[in-house]
């Protein structure tokens, strides 16, 4: 039978951590097909990980977007209609994995967003991640509260119509801002504000890439937006229907 829904979860160096995620999306959705990418580890992070329902291999280090395109596709290729993501670290709630499923019955996108305000966020990536977020938002021309959590749901429809552009980190970015663009309903899930081992992020460079792709996705280079998407709750949704590509504008 076919699954109606995937988890894809990419791992960088997470044989530490990555099986006890794997349980724990097992446990709170027994029927999702769970996929691991290991993004050319040097660990055991593949062996860790083999009880998954599917583990990809990179041969060598590609990146976050590099990885979950990997996944979508092999996710995308088993017939499933939407897919959530989450870290290899544990710093992501499994147990909040059904959350994000049922936020896909009435949206196309749906961003897990942490508190920054009294939380475990460090002060830099406080300050780091609401200018990001807010400059993400500019130029998706709605308002998004967490632009770079990758705890995230999303349809089959819009990964097939939106492409993850980049390699690292940077293809979430581009992605939030060209399903907004592209007319997608954005939903939202609060998750708790949690760090675990030490990020794969690197400062300059990673960050970098993810300024250079705002600026290059800036209001002034995309077509007019369509105001009659806005972002929504999960607990408040938009009305509930296949998502396409509007006919006017084409998906960048």
């Amino acid at each position: 039978m076919t699954p109606a829904a995937a988890c894809v979860i990419p791992a960088y160096e997470a044989a530490a951590t990555v099986g006890a995620v794997i349980d724990g999306v097992r446990r709170a959705a027994p029927s999702v097909l769970i996929v691991v990418v290991d993004d050319g580890s040097r660990d055991d992070t593949s062996r860790a990980a083999a009880h998954a329902d599917v583990v990809e291999r990179l041969a060598v280090n590609g990146g976050k977007g590099a990885a979950l395109r990997a996944g979508f596709a092999a996710a995308l290729d088993r017939g499933v209609e939407r897919v959530v993501t989450l870290d290899a670290d544990g710093q992501h709630d499994a147990s909040l994995v059904p959350a994000f499923l049922a936020a896909l019955d009435t949206h196309d996108l749906v961003l897990g967003v942490r508190a920054r305000r009294g939380s475990a966020m460090p002060l830099v990536r406080r300050i780091a991640n609401g200018i990001s977020t807010r400059l993400i938002g500019w130029c998706a021309r709605r308002p998004i509260r967490d632009a770079q959590c990758g705890f995230r749901g999303m349809r089959a429809a819009l990964l097939r119509a939106v492409p993850h552009v980049g390699d690292r980190y940077e293809a979430e970015t581009a992605f939030v801002i060209r399903a907004a663009r592209a007319g997608a309903r954005i939903g939202e899930v609060r998750v708790p504000t949690r760090y675990g081992p030490p990020s794969h992020f690197r400062p300059l460079p990673d960050a970098a890439r993810i300024v250079a792709t705002i600026w290059a996705l800036r209001p002034s280079r995309l077509l007019p937006c369509d105001s009659s998407a806005p972002t929504t709750t999960a607990s408040s949704p938009t009305a509930s229907t296949a998502w396409s590509a509007p006919r006017s504008r084409s998906v960048r």
